[in-house]
């Protein structure tokens, strides 16, 4: 865990960095590469930013917050999700039926998590605009193969 409240050096961000690559790496079911993989994609994240937002919603709801989302796309997030236990379905029995979801405490950890990334990501938006314009400006370099 990194400590709260002090600048790191290099070296320690390096040492964090490298233990949590080790935990990883020493998954023999593979379930925290799943998890990071597919909690960290563009609809999981929109889902559990949603829900955090807004609370619980049905299905319809989230999928209109959320431009771009099929709608089969979205069923197959909010399973994984609930599957992981970030997310928490409810079937209401009334006519006509009607579910909901909710993100867990679990889910809403992630989502305070994420936060910071975010944020960082907002506060250096021109930084990486830069970046790209600089480097789409260049010229292209042939791949290494290509130059024989």
């Amino acid at each position: 865990m990194i400590p709260e409240g002090r600048t790191l050096t290099r070296d320690e961000i390096l040492s964090y960095a490298q233990a949590v690559c080790d935990g990883l790496r020493e998954d023999e079911d593979g379930v925290r590469r799943e998890v990071l993989t597919h909690a960290g994609n563009r609809w999981s994240l929109g889902v559990i930013h949603t829900l955090g937002v807004y609370g619980r919603l049905r299905h319809a709801d989230i999928g209109r917050r959320m431009h771009g989302v099929t709608q089969r796309m979205l069923t197959r997030t909010l399973r994984q999700l609930e599957r992981d236990g970030l997310v928490t379905r409810y079937d209401l029995v009334e006519m006509p039926p009607r579910v909901e979801y909710e993100l867990t405490d679990w889910g809403m950890g992630l989502l305070v998590r994420m936060i910071p990334l975010w944020t960082w990501v907002v506060e250096n938006s021109d930084q990486f605009r830069k970046s790209r314009e600089e480097y789409d400006s260049r010229p292209q370099q042939k791949p290494s193969w290509q130059t024989f």
